[in-house]
């Protein structure tokens, strides 16, 4: 059963396995947890499509031809990409979110619920509806996505009364990704419940790029766009000066600067940080993004100083870009540990840099933090189990 919902069960689906599907071994919340605290850290609520990913092109796919691609990948994706970086963080994850009732649905249930242990208590299957699905193709640091999906089941029919998205569980923390000119009703709601809330925002296909449709910024604590998107709303032609602007609107403003790294402003306390990006052998940029909201909202949780929420917010996106995926892809400990313990034996480049930059990580990872490998996105879907 999910919910309220039936749901068959079908033999040839099995999600991604390993020690994903186990509570992570460290918890950067402990520290600041209390009795009375919320059971949910972070809750989301959005649409999950299958991912399909493509990589290793060497150029644009041309019309009337045939592309091979060297790399492909299939995994969660949409706001599973989110879920699952938090999750792999350590911080206890509820999504709210209608499933197709198909085979794709069922592996991204599985693979989210029982791989990466994300309550979908506040999910539901719905019946008929297929999952929406996107192919991406990564190519020269870019990538290109091709969606498909039948119109979302209005949220009063997948979810009753009691549940989200109407209003969501106390929860420490909210993630959204805002739709220019589209208030969000439920943000006022999780606000006045005590969650702090963390935004995003998609491409204005209409071309305004107005800042009035950004309203549900008076709800939120901390808005993460990226340059162009950041530039287009302040109608400035500098990220910084434009994460300057938008200080104004929202109490901490992140500006993501692609190669460049990040900026932020802190426009309650005047403060600005600023970290380079680590350069990293690219092999799928999906859920880049993600990812690093993932890791500034469990730096900021955690309470942490803003340039070491930035530099944390950073690396987990430049290890996430590492592997295929969007939602697969994003660290956990493990890898972040594997990386520090790296940078402190064989860091080349420039000496001591990193050292300097990510000195915090010593304090978070205890002694000879280990875990295997998580999960990674699989070839593909359907594959049985050996007899």
């Amino acid at each position: 059963m999910r919910g309220a919902c039936t749901v068959s069960s079908r033999g040839d689906v099995h999600p991604p396995t390993g020690p994903a599907a186990v509570p992570p071994a460290l918890d950067p919340l402990a520290a600041v947890r209390a009795d009375g605290d919320p059971r949910t850290d972070v809750y989301l609520t959005g649409t999950v499509f299958l991912d399909i990913i493509f990589t290793g092109l060497d150029s644009a796919p041309v019309r009337g031809t045939e592309s091979w691609a060297r790399g492909m990948g299939s995994s969660p994706g949409g706001i599973a990409n989110m879920a699952t970086a938090l999750a792999r963080l350590g911080l206890r994850t509820s999504l709210a979110a209608a499933f197709g009732d198909d085979k794709y649905g069922e592996y991204c249930w599985e693979a989210l619920e029982q791989g990466e242990g994300i309550d979908l208590s506040l999910s539901r299957t719905v019946p008929g509806w297929h999952s929406p699905v996107t192919v991406s193709m990564a190519y020269e640091g870019e990538r290109t996505m091709v969606s498909h999906g039948h119109e979302a089941p209005p949220p009063d029919f997948v979810f009753d009364g009691k549940h989200a998205p109407g209003c969501p569980p106390p929860s420490r923390a909210c993630v959204a990704s805002l739709v220019p000119g589209r208030r969000e009703g439920w943000l006022g709601c999780a606000a006045g419940r005590g969650s702090r809330l963390f935004a995003d925002v998609g491409w204005d296909d209409s071309g305004r790029w107005d800042p009035a449709d950004l309203a549900d910024l008076e709800h939120c604590e901390a808005f993460l766009p990226n340059a162009e998107e950041a530039m287009r709303y302040m109608r400035t032609d500098c990220p910084r000066a434009a994460a300057r602007k938008l200080a104004d609107l929202v109490p901490l403003a992140v500006v993501t600067l692609g190669s460049e790294g990040a900026y932020a402003v802190d426009g309650r306390t005047g403060e600005t940080a600023e970290v380079p990006a680590i350069a990293v052998q690219e092999l799928d940029p999906t859920g880049a993004g993600d990812v690093f909201v993932a890791g500034f909202v469990t730096g900021t949780l955690a309470g942490w100083p803003l340039a070491e929420r930035l530099a944390f917010a950073g690396l987990s996106a430049a290890l996430s870009v590492q592997e295929f995926g969007g939602s697969l892809s994003a660290p956990g400990w493990a890898e972040i540990a594997a990386w520090w313990q790296q940078v402190r034996t064989y860091e080349a480049g420039a000496p001591g840099a990193l050292r300097r930059q990510y000195a915090f990580l010593d304090e978070v990872l205890p002694a000879a933090y280990r875990l295997a490998p998580l999960a990674r996105a699989v070839p593909t879907l359907g594959f049985r189990r050996p007899a």
